[in-house]
């Protein structure tokens, strides 16, 4: 009945959506695109043309030194900026905002197919926001239908940026999940618990098998004895499913927020760990030396503290934010790769941008948010052959913004340009 009724939602949205072009995308056109500048994913550029056929980049360099095909259709883009579809590290398609509807009760009490219709519009705002690929890491109790919403856009059927899934994060058994209620019910966890040699191998296969991009593991929880986070899994269980998981060419990422948690996930071999908010210089110099990215979400812990009540901008920073500014200066220093990402579903979808902007305000260079949220995270992803960058060859992910993000990071809002695969979804 469940998998019916998704199905239903999904296809009979078709007709809504087909205004957009994703339905029977057009991958045999060619056009020359003019904008005032192009940030090819590494370094900005100044009289540059691109040049797109079919569902690639063609060519892309100085207007005077490109081959501008005859029957090509330009599209002059004056005062903008030209970069790669922007790369989403740390979403949740499945989830809206908290100050709409707690976590619990999106997992306790909305059924999977209101989840689905919902999240079938925060792919699009996402798409139209110039965000052309998300990782989403978790469908937050609704089983795998984050690898439905894939398999939905990828065959046309409604429009939405490319997905890496990470289907039913994996936690450790007591540790995660709604808390309060009688122990004799059994409540929806928002997750799937293993525990043990044998259950985490079956787990991280099964998974595999179910249609996940990405195995992500809870590697610390609120669940110590006053409700703060402390560690779940030991060193060898996390080794075991990223042995697992590797083995499939599948990487895991680890939400953690203590140097404990933190350590462990580093030492098992995670690709990336999520959140970090104590960081310490130690743990950051062992995710250095191993090659552990770090994707902080600063927008996520911004949003839940205004939705507690801080006036942001009237009433002082709280000591959380202080904590978030000094653990994110403190893995800059010791050259932790950087994911952008910013846990988008825990506030709006289609305003991711708001990560980026508050990387600048935490200090890191506009140029290197803008290298992370495209090249970078292409290369973390392990997409780096196929996107990422403004180059001959690569799938036309394109998006354009007025003025230059460069000097003022919310011109990232201002998209005028939106093409995937060389398909326009938006355009001025």
């Amino acid at each position: 009945m469940r998998k019916a009724l998704l199905a239903i939602l999904i296809v009979g949205s078709t007709s809504f959506f087909a205004s957009f072009g994703q339905n029977t995308p057009k991958t045999d056109s060619i056009f020359v695109l003019r904008p005032d500048r192009v940030f090819d994913g590494q370094d900005l550029h100044q009289g540059w043309v691109v040049v797109v056929k079919g569902d690639r980049i063609l060519s892309a360099g100085p207007s005077n030194k490109v081959s501008l095909p005859a029957n090509a259709r330009t599209i002059s883009l004056p005062g903008q900026t030209l970069m790669p579809g922007l790369i989403e590290g740390h979403s949740h398609l499945l989830l809206h905002p908290y100050n709409e509807t707690s976590w619990n009760d999106q997992v306790l009490k909305e059924a999977d197919a209101l989840r689905v219709a919902r999240a079938t519009v925060h792919a699009r705002n996402t798409l139209l926001a110039g965000f052309t690929t998300v990782r989403d890491l978790g469908s937050e109790g609704a089983e795998y239908a984050d690898v439905g919403l894939k398999q939905a856009i990828d065959q046309n059927i409604i429009p939405g940026p490319r997905m890496l899934v990470a289907g039913k994060a994996i936690i450790a058994t007591g540790s995660y999940g709604p808390k309060g209620f009688d122990p004799a019910f059994e409540v929806p966890q928002g997750a799937e618990s293993a525990d043990g040699v044998d259950n985490l191998i079956r787990v991280v296969r099964d998974q595999i098998g179910k249609g996940a991009d990405i195995i992500k593991v809870y590697a610390d929880y609120r669940w110590g004895p006053n409700g703060e986070a402390m560690p779940t899994f030991t060193v060898d269980e996390l080794k075991l499913m990223v042995e697992v998981a590797k083995s499939s060419g599948r990487p895991v990422v680890a939400h953690a927020s203590t140097p404990e948690g933190m350590r462990r996930a580093a030492e098992a071999g995670v690709e990336t760990i999520e959140h970090g908010d104590n960081g310490t210089p130690e743990v950051f110099k062992l995710m250095a030396k191993k090659g552990v990215a770090l994707c902080p979400t600063v927008a996520a812990g911004d949003a839940i503290l205004q939705y507690s009540g801080w006036r942001k901008g009237q009433d002082p920073e709280p000591a959380r934010i202080a904590q978030k500014r000094a653990s994110l200066k403190a893995a800059l220093a010791a050259k932790v790769p950087l994911c952008v990402g910013g846990d988008v579903g825990v506030f709006p979808h289609g305003e991711n941008a708001r990560e980026l902007e508050l990387l600048v305000d935490y200090g890191v260079a506009p140029l290197d948010v803008l290298r992370a949220a495209t090249a970078g995270n292409a290369k973390l992803f392990h997409l780096d052959q196929k996107l990422g960058r403004v180059q001959d060859g690569l799938l036309a992910d394109l998006v354009s913004v007025e003025g230059n993000p460069l000097q003022d990071m919310t011109t990232l809002r201002k998209v005028k340009l939106v093409m995937k695969g060389g398909v326009l979804y938006k355009q001025p």
